[in-house]
C-alpha cells in the first residue's frame, strides 16, 4: 500500500513527509526538511541536533547560535509574520507555550504542523529534545544531547550532594527590579537553584514567576543575590541604595552577581546546564 501511495505521489509531483523518494528509473536525493522555529529555546535545541541547513526561518529573538543572524526572521515572539511563515513552506515549526498560545491556533487553523515545547522543569525538557529529534528524524542525535547534559547535572550533583543543608546559601533570583520579580516553586530556575546547591527564598511563592515583596526580601536576608538582568540597575550600589537593603547579606558581603547571561537560566534549552554550573560556581566561589 505504501508503494502504491508513493508511487501516485512521484506522478502527481508530491511525496508525502516521511516516505523514501524512489524513482522508477533510480533514486531521487531526499527533499531536504524545512523548519521554522518561533522560540529561542527551540531554536537552540533545533541547531544542537545538528538541523542547520533545515532551518528555513527564526524568530527575531532568536539569537543563539551565532548562526542565527543568517536565517530568515519571521516576526517577534508574540507577532509573527504569518504570510512569512506560508511564504517559507515549512514542513514543521516549533513553538513554545502561554504567550504564543494565539500563534499555535492560527497556525493549526492554516493546517500546518507545529510542535509546541513548554517544559516546566527538566525532564520535561528532556521529553522535548526527544519529540524534536523524533519529528526531525534525528533521535539518536538527541539522545546524545541528552546524556551529554545528564552528565553534566549528575557532576554538579556529586558535589551539592557532599553539602550540609545548613552549609548551603539562601539565594533571591531578581528576574526584574520594577516590579521587583522572581522565581518560585514549579519554576527552572527554583529547579536550577536547588540542583546548584542553593535555598531559593522565594521557593514558597504560589507563582513559577511572580511579583515579590522588597521587604520580605530584608525579612529572608539571602546570602547571595543572583541578578537575572544587567545594567545600572543591577549592581551592588544600586541594592544598596534599596531601603534598608544595606542590611541584607548578601548586599553586606558583596555576593551579588550580574554576570551570568540570564538566556542560560531563562531559556529551557540545551544551555540550562551551562547556567547550573554558572550558579554552583557563585554559590561555592
Amino acid at each position: 500500500m505504501k508503494k502504491l501511495l508513493l508511487i501516485i505521489s512521484l506522478l502527481s509531483g508530491t511525496v508525502p513527509l516521511g516516505f523514501t523518494e524512489i524513482a522508477m528509473a533510480g533514486t531521487v536525493p531526499k527533499k531536504t526538511a524545512r523548519y521554522i522555529s518561533l522560540a529561542p529555546s527551540t531554536t537552540e535545541i533545533l541547531f544542537s541536533l545538528g538541523l542547520d541547513e533545515e532551518i528555513v526561518g527564526v524568530s527575531l529573538y532568536c539569537n543563539y547560535p551565532p548562526k542565527t543572524k543568517g536565517k530568515e526572521k519571521v516576526g517577534t515572539f508574540s507577532y509573527p509574520n504569518i504570510e512569512k511563515i506560508i511564504s517559507l513552506k515549512p514542513d514543521y515549526i516549533f513553538c513554545t507555550g502561554l504567550e504564543q498560545a494565539s500563534v499555535v491556533i492560527e497556525l493549526r487553523r492554516l493546517n500546518l504542523n507545529v510542535y509546541v515545547s513548554d517544559p516546566q522543569n527538566t525532564d520535561g525538557l528532556f521529553s522535548s529534545i526527544m519529540e524534536i529529534g523524533r519529528i526531525t528524524g534525528k533521535p539518536k542525535e538527541a539522545k546524545a544531547l541528552i546524556k551529554a547534559m545528564q552528565d553534566e547535572i549528575k557532576e554538579i550533583n556529586l558535589k551539592v550532594t557532599a553539602i550540609p543543608a545548613n552549609k548551603k546559601p539562601r539565594v533571591f533570583i531578581e528576574i526584574w527590579h520594577d516590579p521587583l520579580t522572581t522565581a518560585g516553586d514549579g519554576s527552572f530556575v527554583d529547579e536550577l537553584i536547588t540542583k546548584a546547591g542553593g535555598i531559593n527564598i522565594a521557593k514558597d511563592t504560589k507563582r513559577a514567576y511572580s511579583i515579590f515583596s522588597p521587604e520580605e526580601v530584608i525579612k529572608r536576608n539571602p546570602e547571595c543575590i543572583i541578578l537575572a538582568y544587567m545594567g545600572e540597575e543591577g549592581s551592588r550600589i544600586s541594592l544598596s541604595k534599596r531601603f534598608s537593603w544595606g542590611n541584607i547579606m548578601a548586599v553586606r558581603n558583596n555576593r551579588i552577581y550580574n554576570d551570568i547571561n540570564s538566556d542560560l537560566l531563562l531559556r529551557p534549552g540545551p544551555r540550562i546546564t551551562e547556567g547550573l554550573r554558572e550558579l554552583h560556581e557563585r554559590f561555592y566561589p
